[in-house]
């Protein structure tokens, strides 16, 4: 792992120096056939806004690499996608470039703005992709030598999964699986499994073995035909996971266009990945968050004074109310709230909360009426356990009984929880375990459709919840 760390740090040195290289070269094209014959030639290190460019530029350049997702595992990278993607960020950030320095300069003539732009882009182009194949080019031998690989779990012992485990070994050339061991499905096990891979368990033991085995990062199922009603419960086994699913397709499959190919030889799979969203559009999601959190906890200062102070006064109890919750892949994170309830209101266990619950409080009405009482999760927002917008939070004890009734429940620990959520909106709260199911179709309607777009229109339900008190 530590390897794989350090080369992205490389990559983003190789992305810094690309930048300088294509700035040096662009200044000094601007200097000799643009500006040559109307002013005296200097070179470029005499000249302050040179390094003044030379400080900005690079750093800019970063950024849009980073808000675009570039700097995550390299080696899980395809260079042909790289390629394409390098070329679209350098054109738009060259744009951005371009109008924000290089529009005022002097030009001879209008076509001057056009070629400089054109050789900006080339530059930044070339140096960029060539930096990065390079890099590439260093991982993928990695990875084809064997030197470096992701742990992955095969699921099945039968002829299928055996044939995929030869079609492996004989392959000149590593994908990177490097198999921790295997799982039996139906007690079909054959000689070439036992005796080569490690049988960790039976399919009931599949959470078990991933929490133990930290170094997995991979599931490959090969399962035959007959075995497909299985495979929903394997899904579901996984879903709140952090590893890459990856399926054997049958004719179907391959038919019906699901399969996806990462490499022009090896095996074809159906590929489930851990992240719902592709990365620029969760770099953005988190950056729409944690601004949007400090400007929510900055502007609603005054009503958290007051909010507070009315807590306090009326049992002189805490005014924060702290719980665990379970996040994104069933991690546990303590979540903030105002309190709106008497102190030890769950004195006799876990409970929800009824219409007309005269534990709550007089001031806990207004705040959860108006979901007042949810302005401190913007702390948990910050700290990166929530998201704005995301499935609600539950604790394990409602978690496990959604789960007993409803095990697709599971689903929701792809995504980070949120302060507001689809079925909020559109449901609301639930005062029974059944209720939360039936709010639970809305928040999977949200996991498969979920987009900034998405985000945006809970947003705005919320916000009109809010103004007309429609909380309870």
């Amino acid at each position: 792992m530590n390897k794989r760390k350090s080369i992205l740090g490389w990559y983003a040195f190789s992305d810094y120096v690309a930048s300088v290289l294509a700035w040096y070269f662009l200044f000094l094209f601007r200097k000799i056939f643009i500006e040559g014959k109307h002013f005296n030639f200097q070179l470029p290190f005499s000249d302050s806004n040179f390094w003044v460019a030379m400080a900005i530029v690079p750093e800019l350049w970063l950024l849009f690499h980073y808000l675009t997702g570039t700097y995550t595992d390299l080696y899980k990278k395809s260079r042909l996608q790289e390629l394409g993607k390098t070329f679209i960020v350098s054109f738009f950030g060259s744009i951005i470039i371009f109008f924000l320095l290089l529009l005022d300069d002097y030009v001879r003539r209008y076509s001057d703005y056009y070629l400089t732009f054109a050789v900006l882009f080339s530059l930044q182009f070339f140096f960029t992709f060539w930096g990065r194949f390079i890099l590439l080019y260093v991982v993928k031998k990695n990875i084809w030598s064997g030197k470096v690989g992701f742990g992955t779990l095969l699921i099945g012992s039968s002829q299928k999964a055996n044939e995929l485990y030869e079609e492996m070994k004989k392959e000149e050339r590593s994908f990177g699986f490097h198999f921790t061991g295997y799982l039996e499905l139906n007690g079909s096990t054959k000689n070439t499994l036992t005796t080569e891979l490690k049988e960790l368990g039976k399919l009931s033991d599949l959470e078990k073995v991933i929490d133990q085995n930290q170094e997995i990062e991979e599931v490959i199922i090969a399962i035959e035909s007959s075995e497909h009603h299985q495979l929903n419960d394997i899904l579901i086994r996984l879903a709140d996971k952090n590893v890459t699913i990856r399926i054997i397709p049958d004719m179907y499959d391959i038919l019906s266009g699901t399969v996806r190919m990462n490499h022009a030889i090896g095996e074809a799979f159906i590929e489930i990945p851990p992240q719902l969203l592709n990365e620029w559009e969760r770099i953005t999601k988190r950056w729409f968050d944690v601004w949007a959190s400090l400007f929510a906890l900055f502007a609603s200062l005054p009503v958290t004074l007051f909010v507070a102070l009315r807590i306090k006064m009326i049992d002189g109890g805490p005014i924060f109310y702290m719980q665990e919750r379970l996040g994104q892949y069933g991690t546990t994170f303590s979540i903030y709230k105002f309190r709106s309830m008497k102190m030890n209101a769950e004195s006799s266990g876990p409970q929800l909360t009824q219409e007309n619950d005269d534990r709550i409080t007089s001031i806990g009405k207004t705040i959860r009426k108006y979901r007042i009482d949810e302005l401190p999760q913007f702390i948990n927002v910050l700290k990166g356990e929530m998201s704005i917008v995301g499935p609600r939070a539950e604790r394990r004890y409602f978690a496990d009984r959604i789960t007993k009734l409803a095990p697709h429940y599971r689903h929701v620990f792809k995504v980070q929880p949120g302060i507001t959520s689809l079925g909020m909106v559109k449901y609301g709260y639930a005062s029974t375990v059944e209720e939360m199911v039936k709010r639970l179709k809305y928040d999977i309607i949200y996991i498969e459709n979920m987009s900034i777009m998405m985000d945006f229109k809970i947003m705005v339900y919320t916000v009109l919840t809010v103004i007309y008190g429609r909380g309870k």
